[in-house]
């Protein structure tokens, strides 16, 4: 028997590779928010408790400067994904895509039976019978019962699990988070069971975006004119008019054409596009066409008409699609050089946050016998505990050279205790006994250091737990030193 008869090896189909790149992202997605380490989450932004959590380290809403690099991350590397394979992120990561597959597939088709195959996805279940009736109802309660656990795992990004649950004990307090769950809940309702992938041609930006970063080399799912024939062809309005309908009118223009007109990859397609059409900005490449071709092809014994390659390759024919083309190299690039910069600024964090404001008052000075004399210079400092636990911190000032030993703390003369995510005010006074500068005309600024640290648990310095502030010490003129009485 020949090759032809035989077949050939039919590979796994996308549809199946698609479903444990669903499972896995959705198995992330839910489990992400409940793995801590040293009480921080992987990605936590918290407007109630004003935190950023990243890659388990925790940052003050002071340090949101990190937020801008994420985001460009996160563009940057669906450009450059797409520049690549096209809209892949639309086919493979997409939430809206994976909603979807969950919804139609799974509960639509594999559980309740109301859409007959998932192989075609273009004829609508009919809704005059009332047993489809039951089903749809049942399929809206099913799905409307995942969309508000979807809702509250988008939730847990910005309220962690364990205060999600424990606000519901006290719903009424706490009405705007539930507001939000039901909300996206409804929203996900709506958009999975009524807008369905209206929602992909005709809401989302992306596929207006995705236009100006192709490029001959990116891969999509594309007929092999060449091979398959001429289905369709341009008219004079820039649109497509069919040529064909049925194999024996395309072997009539092409006899060498191997499409069989089956149009297999039209009712499998989600977005309702024919992809014998060439390019369109309908197409998520999810490649469910690229496996109903390999399969009915496979039976003939011949390769795939539609296959996940380049207009370079498939449509010109010109040589191999190139991965690594300078359009790539840049986006690696950049991507690579923006995560270095966030992981150094990340490494970099402070423990602890301080700021210091002086008072009103520049000093105060008193006068004592013998034409000794005070100078006191209060401040106030605003510090604030990062970290999960609560802790004991201290100050030290540290003069100018040749001053040492002539500014001191006068207060607090002692360690104190900041709980976190609490901001402690403390008034702190600097003081000077000592002729700092004899300048009988002005007041002198005198540039001195601040050492914040926590203690650690023997009571010394925490070497991590440490911040330095740069601030003034302002020495009176010498005549408001030595005044009279």
């Amino acid at each position: 028997m020949s090759e032809e008869k035989k077949g050939i090896k039919i590979p796994t189909p996308w549809r199946i590779k698609r479903y444990y790149v669903y499972a896995f992202a959705t198995i992330v997605a839910l489990v992400l928010p409940w793995i801590k380490i040293n009480g921080n989450h992987f990605f936590l932004l918290s407007f109630d408790k004003m935190k950023l959590h990243l890659a388990f380290i925790q940052f003050d809403m002071q340090e949101l400067y990190l937020m801008p690099f994420l985001l460009m991350l996160l563009f940057l590397g669906i450009f450059g994904m797409t520049v690549v394979g096209g809209r892949v992120f639309c086919g493979w990561v997409c939430p809206q895509t994976v909603f979807r597959v969950i919804y139609r597939d799974l509960i639509e088709t594999k559980l309740l039976k109301l859409r007959k195959r998932i192989g075609n996805k273009q004829q609508e279940p009919d809704m005059s019978k009332t047993e489809n009736k039951v089903k749809k109802v049942i399929a809206v309660l099913l799905w409307s019962t995942l969309a508000v656990v979807a809702g509250a795992d988008f939730i847990w990004y910005f309220i962690p699990p364990e205060d999600f649950f424990q606000y519901l004990h006290n719903p009424m307090e706490h009405m705007t988070m539930i507001g939000f769950v039901l909300g996206v809940a409804l929203f996900l309702i709506y958009d999975i069971v009524f807008l369905k992938e209206n929602f992909c041609i005709y809401v989302c930006p992306y596929s207006r975006v995705q236009s100006v970063l192709y490029d001959e080399h990116t891969i999509m799912a594309l007929y092999d004119e060449h091979r398959g024939g001429q289905i369709y062809d341009d008219d004079q309005h820039g649109g497509h008019q069919k040529l064909v309908n049925k194999q024996k009118d395309l072997k009539a223009i092409d006899p060498d054409a191997e499409c069989t007109t089956c149009e297999k990859c039209v009712t499998v397609c989600p977005t309702h596009i024919d992809i014998r059409q060439g390019l369109q900005l309908e197409c998520i490449n999810c490649l469910e066409c690229v496996d109903a071709c390999t399969t009915v092809m496979g039976k003939l014994g011949k390769p795939s008409l539609v296959t996940w390659s380049s207009d370079y390759e498939i449509v010109e024919r010109k040589g191999k699609t190139q991965y690594f083309r300078p359009k790539v190299l840049a986006y690696m690039a950049l991507l690579i050089g923006i995560t270095i910069i966030l992981g150094f600024m990340g490494s970099t964090k402070e423990h602890m946050l301080l700021n210091i404001n002086k008072e009103t008052r520049l000093y105060s000075v008193k006068h004592k016998d013998q034409g000794k004399f005070v100078v006191d210079n209060s401040y106030i400092f605003l510090l604030q505990n990062t970290e999960n636990e609560p802790m004991e911190f201290f100050f030290e000032v540290i003069p100018p050279k040749g001053m040492e030993g002539k500014i001191k703390l006068l207060k607090p003369t002692k360690p104190f205790r900041v709980v976190p995510g609490v901001k402690k005010k403390k008034i702190v006074t600097l003081r000077t006994t000592e002729m700092l500068v004899d300048n009988p005309r002005k007041d002198t600024i005198i540039p001195i250091t601040i050492h914040a640290y926590a203690l650690d648990k023997e009571g010394k310095p925490s070497e991590k737990i440490s911040v330095i502030r740069h601030s003034t010490f302002v020495f009176p003129k010498k005549s408001l030193l030595y005044n009279s009485k």
